[in-house]
């Protein structure tokens, strides 16, 4: 075992928010600090996710770091929404340009962390028999990193390949004349598909819950937006941060009952041709009223029929059931119109379900299939499953997996009770995954360091949030999602539902980006209400 090594703070995972957090304490701070990252590259998410067709769906001008002007004028991104080698190009030019590498420890995945209440020092073991102490414990884990692989009977006895979406072999899988299955419709799953369909021999889609999408609209940048986004980044940074979704457009301050129609036909119709995440902001009350929501869904059935040749396929993939948006829209390439090929078969796992796996395939209730290759496109265990797969364990042997056995706990989505000077980014009970990240991300390791920056100012050693702190912003959360129509999707990884066993909780914080920074903004101002210092 070697010697422990003492340093102020530990951060787990190199994507954007580690990176972003070990700049911030050591060149703003000037705080020794140590980022473990389990990949032997850095990018987080975007360095495991490399299945065929992987892209942001947040626009490229948006979906970078701002906290640099520098970096925002040197950067070039070459597409509307990028693709995964191009955002991991971006995050491999941010190591470099803030000299970060030295500080990171790849293929190192953090095995235990324990707090140590009489030295207020968080004792962190590695896989490798590495030993660190640390004042400060930071999770930058990820809402989508642990990928969830389905409890299907004989999954192991398969003979062929198989491969989960989150999980991408680096070199690639080549799918030539292959027979193909892909288990799962959800945002991988709509953007693998046509891409694995276009090499593959034959490819079986296995559907079981079926998924609104939108059309993307992928193009190359034109030389005056790459100049334009440039120009205006404050105005751009501004919107982003002002607004509910963390993106770079507002969502309209219109009903869609304020119009004929014909009038709102027109605006979807437009913003079906537009492509993106504006097709949801069209209207502010799509995500509150169910009213106003069958509308845009109804638009969205439509075009499915409109597009998809067979009518059996069209509408098992139209027969979705919860409201547009309630979900995660995917954006799409082509999703829609990849049932037109003759390669490509649709199941409902609803009317004919699986089985088992066997040697040769998979067996539904009515048919035994054969094929070469399966692919998982089945999600993950997102918002905590990264987090309580750690084995973290804080002030009097409370461990995070007992004490999030009902749902996750936290105060405003940076600290959890019983867990001194430990903080999540963009953990469960933060807007997280219903905005656009990277501002979301940017807006809690500022809100981290300026803590840090003022326990070291007044000379605090230790900070912790309350159970009476978390049970009030629990309800926030609660009546967040609640006001709209979020909690409907009974299916949805917002609620772990995805996940057998976990417990149905909303998660992510529904109040909005601004919202949410506006609260806490004034927690800070108020004292950090909600937080207790210790000398």
């Amino acid at each position: 075992m070697s010697a422990v090594q003492q340093i102020d703070a530990i951060i787990v995972g190199a994507g954007f928010s580690g990176m972003y957090q070990l700049l911030s304490l050591r060149d703003k701070l000037g705080l020794s600090a140590k980022v473990l990252e389990a990949g032997d590259g850095v990018g987080g998410t975007w360095y495991w996710n490399r299945y065929p067709g992987a892209r942001c769906d947040s626009e490229s001008h948006s979906y970078m770091f701002y906290f640099s002007k520098e970096l925002v004028h040197e950067w070039e991104w070459s597409e509307r929404y990028p693709q995964q080698p191009e955002i991991l190009r971006y995050l491999n030019y941010v190591a470099d340009k803030f000299k970060l590498r030295p500080d990171i420890a790849l293929n190192t995945r953090m095995q235990t962390a324990k707090y140590d209440e009489a030295t207020n020092r968080w004792l962190v073991t590695t896989d490798k028999g590495d030993q660190y102490s640390a004042k400060y414990l930071i999770t930058g884990v990820g809402c989508l990193s642990s990928a969830n692989m389905p409890k299907i009977e004989g999954i192991s006895d398969f003979k062929g390949k198989s491969y989960h979406t989150g999980q991408w072999p680096h070199e690639g899988v080549d799918f030539t004349g292959k027979r193909v299955a892909v288990i799962g419709t959800g945002s991988t799953g709509i953007q693998a598909i046509p891409e694995i369909a276009k090499q593959a021999a034959h490819v079986t889609v296995f559907q079981r819950t079926a998924n609104y999408s939108l059309p993307a609209r992928h193009h190359p940048l034109s030389d005056e937006f790459k100049q334009y986004a440039k120009e205006h980044a404050d105005d751009i940074y501004k919107v982003m941060t002002t607004n509910t979704n963390g993106h770079p457009f507002s969502i309209a301050d219109r009903s869609v009952f304020d119009l004929s129609d014909e009038e709102r036909e027109a605006i979807f119709e437009e913003q079906w041709k537009m492509g993106g995440f504006q097709f949801r902001a069209a209207f502010k009350d799509i995500l509150t009223s169910q009213e106003a929501n069958d509308k845009a869904a109804d638009f969205i059935r439509k075009k499915i029929r409109e597009i998809v040749h067979n009518p059996k396929t069209a509408e098992l993939l139209a027969d979705i059931d919860h409201p547009f948006a309630a979900k995660r829209p995917p954006i799409d390439a082509d999703y829609f119109e990849t049932y037109n090929r003759d390669n490509v078969e649709l199941i409902s796992i609803r009317e004919t379900p699986i089985e088992r796996i066997t040697a040769q395939g998979i067996k539904t209730t009515d048919h035994q299939y054969e094929f070469d290759i399966i692919v998982f496109a089945t999600g993950f265990d997102a918002m905590t499953g990264s987090l309580v797969k750690m084995d973290i364990t804080g002030r009097d042997q409370r461990t995070l997996k007992d004490y999030w056995y009902a749902g996750p706990r936290t105060y405003l989505g940076l600290q959890v009770p019983g867990f001194p000077n430990m903080f999540t980014i963009t953990g469960p009970g933060s807007p997280s995954v219903l905005c656009n990240m990277p501002p979301a991300i940017e807006q809690h390791v500022n809100w981290i360091t300026d803590c840090i920056r003022h326990m070291q100012q007044k000379g605090l050693e230790r900070i912790e949030t309350t159970e009476q702190a978390s049970d009030y912003w629990q309800q926030q959360v609660d009546d967040a999602a609640n006001a709209t129509l979020l909690p409907k999707a009974k299916h949805s990884w917002y609620l772990g539902a995805n996940i057998p066993g976990k417990p149905q909780v909303f998660m992510p914080y529904a109040g909005g980006l601004a919202r949410y920074r506006a609260i806490c903004d004034e927690m800070v101002a108020k004292n950090y209400q909600g937080f207790e210092f210790t000398h």
